[in-house]
């Protein structure tokens, strides 16, 4: 590619993200790094301009993808490429903007760019991430129709990583209801569909709903997006429900980026003897809710949002701002209302809420103090009390 006869001024900082981002294995991690202390148009101006063993050594790579950035940064056209999104209608939403989704604003691994298609609108919304195996039974994906169709009937976004299988069949079943809320979160280019298969329903999401990727144009299907894109699935929705997976998988990441987050994890179970069930049924042992019927679904998500209307949601975004208001003698009270309401068993966050008619936000913010304090411990989605005071 030519290099750019724009002067950088008359660039914004979000084409120069564009442009980071789309250098070869230019990860979250790396670009934060590179970001700590420079605007993305510094960044790129001293990618230009630095040797490799000093950019090597700000993003914590080695020095011959320190010079491949060096390399492709030279010819570059940063200008160009921004045109590309501009003209493809793919907005480029920077952390820190108004347009930033407000759940990921208070995330610690908040993504620093989005690329969106659709309306941003329905990040304001309830919302609920279903994700399972890709090799999913028959049961798994009617079971994953069934709760995206019933979720959508009931105006709450159903998001998913819209591969085969059961996040394919979410969906799916949402999409049957007319104007359906429905998030597709994906690990490539917004250009780039994967599967190839889920190509009519990426046209479908995208039209009806909105589509959502942490990559530029371009941007292959990497195996190392994926649990990165995880992470904002998670963020991103109130409930995350888990229908069918393996031992292992990306489904599982989901889940526990989701109880990273406070938010409440819930499982299908299934048949002891079927492969497919056997990492829902570990998180069912583990404390996770479980999902007996379609409704259990509604019944958490009310609980999880407190049932505030839509307009007053953004409120709860600014909660950690509001923290430091809160006396510190009531903060004590809480913490100690808290303890005791472990009975000096192994609980769930759901479970703590429960006993202390508390939301499952408040609960989470406790814990992660009592975690720092030491004492409790976190083991998967179980919280132990570890100190009599």
């Amino acid at each position: 590619m030519k290099n750019s006869t724009d002067p950088p001024e008359k660039l914004p900082e979000e084409a120069f993200l564009v442009s980071l981002l789309s250098l070869p294995g230019m990860g979250p991690a790396r670009l934060e790094r590179l970001l700590e202390k420079r605007s993305p148009s510094e960044v790129w101006e001293a990618l230009r301009s630095e040797n490799s063993r000093e950019t090597a050594e700000i993003a914590k790579v080695n020095a011959d993808l320190a010079r491949r950035w060096i390399a492709e940064a030279g010819r570059a056209d940063v200008a160009g490429c921004w045109k590309g999104h501009c003209e493809d209608g793919v907005r480029v939403i920077r952390r820190g903007g108004e347009r930033y989704p407000w759940r990921l604003s208070q995330d610690s691994e908040a993504p620093s760019a989005l690329f969106a298609k659709g309306s941003l609108e329905f990040l304001r919304r309830p919302a609920v991430t279903i994700v399972g195996t890709r090799t999913c039974t028959r049961y798994g994906a009617e079971v994953a129709f069934e709760l995206g169709q019933a979720a959508a009937e009931r105006g709450i976004v159903v998001i998913s990583g819209l591969a085969a299988g059961i996040d394919a069949a979410a969906h799916s079943g949402a999409l049957e209801v007319e104007g359906a809320p429905v998030v597709g979160v994906v690990g490539s280019g917004l250009d780039r569909v994967y599967p190839k298969s889920n190509r009519a329903l990426w046209k479908r999401v995208g039209e009806r709903g909105l589509m959502l990727s942490e990559a530029p144009l371009g941007s292959a299907p990497e195996r190392w997006r994926f649990p990165a894109r995880n992470r904002i699935m998670a963020a991103l929705a109130d409930v995350c429900v888990v229908v069918e997976s393996h031992s292992e998988g990306g489904s599982l990441t989901t889940a526990v980026e989701a109880a990273k987050r406070g938010r409440v994890v819930m499982a299908v179970p299934g048949h002891i003897r079927s492969p497919s069930s056997a990492g829902t049924n570990r998180l069912i042992a583990d404390g996770c809710g479980v999902i007996c019927e379609i409704d259990d679904l509604f019944t958490v998500i009310d609980i999880a949002t407190e049932a505030l209307p839509v307009a007053t949601r953004r409120d709860s975004a600014t909660a950690a701002d509001t923290a430091s208001e809160t006396p510190e003698t009531e903060v004590d009270e809480q913490a100690a209302k808290l303890l005791a309401a472990f009975e000096w068993m192994p609980a769930t966050l759901e479970t703590l809420a429960e006993r202390t008619s508390s939301t499952l936000g408040e609960v989470a913010g406790l814990l992660e103090r009592l975690i720092a304090e030491g004492k409790i411990v976190q083991r998967g989605l179980w919280y132990e009390r570890r100190s009599l005071y």
